[in-house]
């Protein structure tokens, strides 16, 4: 974009073309504030808000002088603090893309305003408390805090952000961690320089006003916007907020006209053509032969896959940095063994190729980053780089070798459920595929135990995990070791007592993991007349996450699951059955879980046996009630206890 500003100088200059000035919010100023909003003591429509934004405006304009020109934000905030709780909206951060001096934070001013017999109390935040400091190679942030805050404070500020890069104007969070009673954007554009919009609301808007030529969205406003914070299997904030973001698809102007990135296969067009991606694919790695030679020697694709993706993710540290392109390049990372994912991935694609693999790279959104929107063609939607493998016409691997626990024939699951943009650029194809795990992912808990007349049980448990299930255990296991281990399969129940555990089959890809645990338990409640128990030991659940009444984000769980509990319990001499839980099955309304439970008794040992099946992946917030009430009542059931009674 940088050749880019110097044609707008120029043509500017020519035609005589003037910055237009941006209009002044009808916002109040820092220090001033009306009594109503001094006396608020709770927000009107989120009641339990320990603090809420009373206004946020942003307004958007360009700064053209004759040896630059940069995008300017100025945002102007105000927020309420309502307890003690609240006062954690006293610590801003605001971070910004800094690498290369791209972009940057001034003329901040900030000020805690406080009501105090009748007059205002006004403490500013000091200059030498504002803290510039470097996140990673590429982001900057800025932080401060506001000094003497309580309950009642009002926490006022406002800055300016300027970039050089005009791809794409800044983006607008209408929703936060808190409620936010009124929040604007305007923009005026400079002229020749049309946007595409992508707003992601979905609650009506208060104002909106458009250019009539060219349909861009010059203002728009929310209000009453609630609160948005991380839940249960919740996947990212862009996800779930309400923002808008502008996307630079055209330039005309006297002397210059162009367009970009108007179609997916534009953008894999560009990238593919970039020195730090597509330059990198045929890079070759010191020492490349010998893994090569090995690899050609075995006798299926999937074997090579293996070694090869294995290969890479033993032999390479991952940096930490996830990124759609290389920093160092291939060749210098492999050499240095440390790099980021799309080095360690482009390293993993090469050598796939080089062996006769059919693989692609693709460009990919972790679940933190938040999904693609496919209607939006935009190459800053991806954060990393992984490697797609088609194996069949029903069958694709994803291969990210950043992951020591990955494995080479299971997604990972921090990719799924979104869209990727494979790269082939050797036939000028680019495709947006759509990556998840159509499978159910079966997980097997199989107890056999001893019922004694004194409340005690004794038994073992036979656990068999596969794909992402056997990834957590194992890593789970190899980096907490095995007491911590152990200690979290007792999931906090004190009278469970874990006396051995054997793990098989750790690190074959190929065969499920399987731990054996032998287990005693003391029957708590039992009073020599009769003893209760649960039979669903070793449950993979853990605790309901679905407790809250309310919820303001989709739900993602990542994979189709297919949890299968077997119980086996010897009844004690002398004792029989009192109550045993009834067979029942529970489904959602739409069949996408189902729940079983069969219970029976035989020859002095009852069966009981727990299935849970999912058919989808993602809820939608809108359908969480039925969710929430099939969810409480599944774990009722699996909760129940079995009596037995002294004959």
């Amino acid at each position: 974009m940088k050749k880019l500003f110097t044609l707008i100088l120029c043509c500017a200059a020519a035609i005589g073309a003037k910055a237009q000035t941006p209009a002044i919010p009808a916002i109040e100023s820092i220090g001033k504030v009306n009594q109503a909003d001094l006396d608020l003591k709770k927000c009107d429509f989120e009641p339990d808000a320990n603090a809420e934004v009373l206004f946020d405006k942003g307004t958007v304009y360009f700064s053209i002088n004759p040896n630059d020109a940069t995008v300017v934000l100025e945002e102007r905030k105000r927020i309420k603090v309502f307890n003690d709780n609240g006062k954690s909206a006293a610590n801003v951060r605001i971070e910004y893309y800094g690498n290369n001096h791209e972009e940057w934070i001034e003329n901040i001013q900030a000020e805690t305003i406080n009501p105090n017999n009748g007059s205002l109390e006004i403490v500013k935040v000091d200059k030498k408390q504002i803290y510039t400091q470097r996140v990673d190679d590429d982001y900057w942030s800025v932080t401060f805090t506001f000094p003497d805050v309580k309950a009642g404070s009002i926490l006022d500020f406002k800055y300016t952000r300027e970039s050089k890069n005009i791809g794409a104007l800044p983006f607008w969070y209408f929703q936060m961690g808190i409620p936010v009673r009124y929040s604007e954007y305007a923009a005026t554009i400079y002229n020749g320089l049309f946007y595409k919009n992508l707003l992601h609301a979905s609650q009506p808007t208060v104002k909106l006003e458009r250019d009539p030529n060219s349909n861009q969205i010059t203002d728009i406003a929310l209000a009453n916007v609630p609160s948005v914070n991380e839940e249960p299997y919740f996947t990212a904030i862009d996800d779930n907020v309400e923002y808008l973001f502008s996307q630079l698809s055209s330039v005309n102007i006297p002397g210059y006209v162009n367009t970009w990135s108007e179609t997916w296969n534009r953008v894999g067009e560009d990238e593919a053509g970039f020195d730090n991606f597509g330059g990198q694919f045929r890079r070759k790695l010191n020492g490349e032969e010998d893994i090569l030679t090995h690899a050609k020697g075995l006798k299926t694709n999937d074997e090579k896959i293996a070694y090869i993706f294995n290969a890479v993710k033993n032999n390479m540290k991952w940096n930490g940095i996830y990124s759609r392109v290389t920093d160092d390049g291939t060749s210098k990372a492999w050499d240095k063994k440390i790099g980021n994912s799309a080095e360690l991935n482009l390293m993993v694609y090469h050598l796939l190729m080089r062996a006769g693999i059919n693989a692609l790279p693709i460009m990919l959104s972790t679940k933190k980053h938040g999904k693609v929107n496919p209607t939006f063609s935009n190459r800053y939607q991806f954060n990393t780089t992984a490697v797609y493998v088609p194996v069949d016409s029903t069958t694709n691997y994803v291969l990210d070798a950043t992951n020591k626990y990955n494995l080479y024939n299971v997604i990972p699951e921090n990719l799924l459920n979104s869209y990727g943009l494979t790269i082939d650029k050797e036939n000028k194809k680019y495709d947006l595929v759509f990556i998840q795990n159509p499978s159910p992912v079966r997980n097997m808990v199989m107890i056999t135990a001893d019922i004694k007349p004194d409340g005690k049980m004794d038994g073992s448990a036979q656990v068999s995990s596969l794909s992402y299930n056997k990834i957590k255990e194992e890593e789970n296991y190899n980096i907490n070791g095995e007491k911590k281990y152990t200690d979290s399969l007792k999931k906090d129940n004190n009278d469970l007592t874990i006396s051995s555990i054997k793990m098989e089959n750790m690190g074959i890809d190929s065969l499920p993991l399987t731990r054996t645990i032998n287990f005693s338990l003391d029957l708590t409640g039992s009073d020599g007349t009769y003893i209760y128990f649960k039979p669903n030991l070793f449950e993979p659940f853990g605790g309901n996450p679905f407790l809250a009444e309310k919820r303001t984000t989709d739900i993602d769980f990542r994979f189709l699951r297919n949890d299968v509990i077997m119980g086996s319990y010897k009844i004690p001499a002398g004792y029989k059955s009192d109550a045993l839980p009834k067979s029942v099955k529970m489904d959602m309304s739409d069949q996408s879980i189902s729940f079983k439970r069969l219970v029976s008794e035989q020859d002095g040992v009852i069966v009981v046996r727990y299935t849970v099946l999912y058919k989808q992946a993602i809820f939608f917030k809108e359908n969480y009630d039925e969710l929430h009430e099939f969810y409480k009542k599944m774990y009722e059931l699996m909760n129940e206890q079995i009596v037995l009674k002294k004959a």
